[in-house]
């Protein structure tokens, strides 16, 4: 019976105990479940709090006033900033309410602020709570009809912890109101009975001062953009991110020449656009997330040697390898369908920082920190198991596409946004090119679990390859595990210097109304730059004070009309309609327009 090679031990060292491989598998199920679960949690990009609407009594009665209430829990940690923030350019919570015809707002309560110490700020913020409520008092008519009675809120919110400020959110809530001849029985007095009500102020009185209103009218949230104003342009240049002078110059320079930056498909016949995508499949292989796990996964799948016949090693490594195409097929699909961006998940630092983790557990295991042990799987793999060993190989090629895409954002964003606008122009077979993607990135495995049956005899030399093999695997782990900190930090932003910045550039000329600078650019036949921000982007902030300020940078916008376009939120309206109009999938995003003549 052969033995499995392993290293000679001095007399006396205990034998380390092997891990069975189904206890692998399941730390690594749980491993990518964390992962997976984490990154669902972070495309909800910012905090989200539940908000529940509550009413006074039971039933009200018309001609009669009424009080309701909000109850507002944030994640543990997290505050909100008040509705009267010291510092006037802050983002303060709101509540707008929807009254129906017979009710008016009497007056909104909100609660006593507290002081949050945040890092970064000379004075602590004025925060609510991590749990608190608003109260409204409501007042009916005596017309008012009998029957249920529907009043509709909105209640804008910013989240604060002690080290950064998120993106607002808007929560869209109800409250239901039976209006009957009689008072109905109180409800929750534990809530109503905190709440102050007869100091609080009527909506108007929510207004901010003038002299706020001066410093920030021009930074709200832009009101719905129509696209149509649009038509009147042709685009002449699109870039994103943070760009150095030299590069936005070239950029300015380009856009003006007329000169586009191709993209990797752009221009190309339906054979070389099927090559480029299949190569860029296979080119996934090779990539950082993929390379290091291959030995692992062929073990795993029991391919090779493991296999017992090359007949089999090929079903598995198809199996491995359709996974893959399925996996960007059905990906593909959706975010086309869907009209959605491509590469939130790359993007997410919660992402990136299971892959870190996930690559420390195997970069431990190549230096026998953690043994496994897959001699004991693969002596199992026969014939009359060839069923879970192909769900097992399938699970793992799907799993494998999905680290890959990390690694190679460029190749899937140019495949997915080339497919979104060719099937926008109704080319229906552009919903198959991610699927082309994956198949190229599954061609060499049923190769490799076919042709692997033949392998050298073991011995030392592959503890050695093992070792260094665990050496780029942990490489790769500090690697990501940089990146998430990298995408971590730049959302530890203040967004009351990215609102300043803002500001000092609308008072040397820019246009906050994306409505008002198109005409003004079309009566005046001016070329238009749009600048796309929000509060939360770091990398706005920085291109404001750097590049922006650069004087060959300012001496070239010279004859442009500019424009400071804030999309806060997007994935929502009037932010998401202008981002997919130009294909920004991040923030900064820099438009250039020349009016038609």
């Amino acid at each position: 019976m052969k033995k499995e090679f392993e290293p000679r031990r001095t007399r006396g060292t205990l034998r380390r105990k092997r891990v069975p491989i189904y206890l692998y598998l399941r730390v690594l199920g749980v491993l990518c479940g964390l992962l997976f679960s984490s990154v669902a949690y972070a495309q909800l990009k910012r905090p989200k709090a539940d908000v529940t609407a509550l009413t006074e009594t039971d039933g009200v009665r018309a001609g009669s006033p009424a009080r309701v209430a909000l109850t507002v829990s944030l994640p543990e940690g997290l505050h909100t900033q008040s509705n009267t923030p010291r510092d006037p350019l802050l983002i303060p919570t709101e509540l707008a309410i929807d009254a129906p015809a017979g009710v008016t707002v009497s007056e909104i309560v909100f609660p006593p602020s507290t002081d949050l110490k945040q890092a970064g700020q000379d004075q602590p913020l004025a925060v609510f709570e991590q749990q608190f409520a608003i109260g409204v008092q409501l007042a009916l008519a005596s017309s008012v009809p009998a029957g249920d009675l529907v009043v509709p809120a909105h209640l804008r919110y910013q989240a604060c912890d002690a080290t950064m400020c998120y993106a607002p959110t808007t929560a869209s809530v109800e409250w239901k109101l039976r209006v009957a001849s009689a008072v109905g029985a109180p409800q929750h007095p534990e809530v109503f009975g905190r709440i102050a009500f007869g100091t609080g102020r009527p909506p108007a009185a929510e207004v901010k001062t003038e002299n706020s209103k001066e410093k920030t009218e021009t930074a709200t949230l832009n009101p719905a953009v129509d696209l149509a104003k649009f038509d009147a342009f042709v685009v002449q240049g699109t870039t994103g991110g943070y760009l150095g002078a030299d590069e936005f110059l070239k950029f300015i320079r380009n856009a003006e020449a007329g000169v586009k930056e191709r993209g990797l498909l752009e221009g190309r016949g339906p054979l070389m656009i099927l090559l480029l995508v299949l190569i860029g499949g296979l080119a996934l292989n090779l990539t950082p997330c993929v390379l290091p796990m291959i030995p692992i996964n062929l073990a795993i799948i029991g391919a090779g040697a493991q296999a017992g016949s090359k007949a089999r090693g090929f079903l598995l490594g198809s199996a491995y390898g359709a996974a893959m195409a399925l996996v960007y097929g059905v990906l593909g699909v959706v975010v086309i369908l869907t009209a959605g961006t491509f590469g939130t998940i790359n993007s997410s630092p919660w992402f990136n920082l299971g892959i870190a983790i996930l690559f420390v557990v195997l970069g431990l295991a190549m230096f026998d920190v953690l043994l496994i042990d897959f001699s004991k799987y693969s002596n199992n793999l026969n014939p009359g198991q060839s069923r879970g060993s192909v769900a097992l190989a399938f699970s793992m090629g799907a799993v494998a596409a999905l680290l890959a895409g990390a690694c190679v954002a460029p190749v899937v964003i140019q495949v997915v946004l080339f497919s979104s606008s060719l099937y926008a122009t109704g080319t229906k077979i552009a919903l198959a090119l991610p699927f082309f993607l994956g198949l190229g990135m599954a061609i060499p495995w049923p190769i490799a679990g076919a042709g692997l049956a033949s392998l050298p005899k073991p011995g030392t030399w592959m503890v050695r390859v093992k070792q260094v093999m665990g050496v780029f695997i942990l490489a790769t782990a500090v690697y990501y595990g940089y990146e998430a900190y990298d995408i971590f930090s730049s959302r530890w932003v203040d967004s009351s210097a990215v609102q300043a910045s803002v500001e000092a550039q609308l008072k040397a000329g820019w246009h906050a109304s994306l409505a008002e600078g198109l005409d003004l650019a079309q009566r005046e036949q001016k070329p238009v730059l749009i600048d796309m921000w929000a509060t939360w982007c770091k990398n706005c902030l920085t291109m404001d004070k750097t590049t922006l300020e650069n004087e060959s940078v300012k001496s070239a916008l010279a004859g442009y009309i500019k424009i400071k376009f804030q999309a806060e939120d997007p994935d929502s309206p009037p932010a998401k309609p202008v981002m997919q109009k130009f294909d920004a999938v991040g923030l900064p995003a820099y438009v250039i327009l020349k009016p038609r003549p």
